[in-house]
């Protein structure tokens, strides 16, 4: 996985871990989740937070982040933390709040596992520009980790 792509993510995302956010995610949640516009998708979301809580990765009081349930220095969906979060610190458990390495690794599995082809480019209409787009869906965003990724010394090949 290219350096520069995840360190773009992690920079566009939270500023590189510091604006995380703080809102409590169980409750967003479970408020979005009541809400009739996406109520199935954020009640997806919510089980899958209560599983996190269940396996032991966090307790609820720890879970914070954006105000759509967003966790960690990269804004993991729960959905997403609970299929591609990994421990590579070795502590034991997958912290995408405070283990840098936990961060790192867990999206960089995340694009490995949505399809990534290594050792080809990025840029717009490529499959890895592809599976950016599964990260965000904005063309925007996507066009955005691309361009910062080339200024942190990325090439387009």
């Amino acid at each position: 996985m290219p350096p520069e792509i995840i360190v773009a993510i992690w920079g566009l995302e939270t500023n590189y871990g510091r604006g995380s956010g703080k809102f409590p995610i169980v409750r967003s949640l479970a408020t979005l989740a009541y809400d009739c516009r996406r109520s199935r998708f954020f009640r997806n979301e919510l089980i899958a937070a209560l599983r996190i809580i269940d396996r032991g990765d966090m307790r609820a009081s720890q879970m914070r982040g954006g105000w759509a349930g967003e966790i960690g220095q990269t804004q993991f969906l729960t959905s997403s933390y609970l299929r591609y979060a990994v421990d590579f610190d070795g502590n034991g458990r997958r912290d995408l709040i405070r283990s840098v390495p936990d961060v790192l690794a867990s999206t960089a599995n995340y694009l490995r596992a949505k399809g990534w082809r290594r050792g080809q480019g990025w840029d717009e209409g490529s499959r890895n520009y592809a599976v950016l787009r599964e990260w965000n869906k904005a063309s925007v965003y996507v066009r955005t980790i691309a361009a910062v990724a080339r200024k942190l010394g990325g090439s387009r090949r």
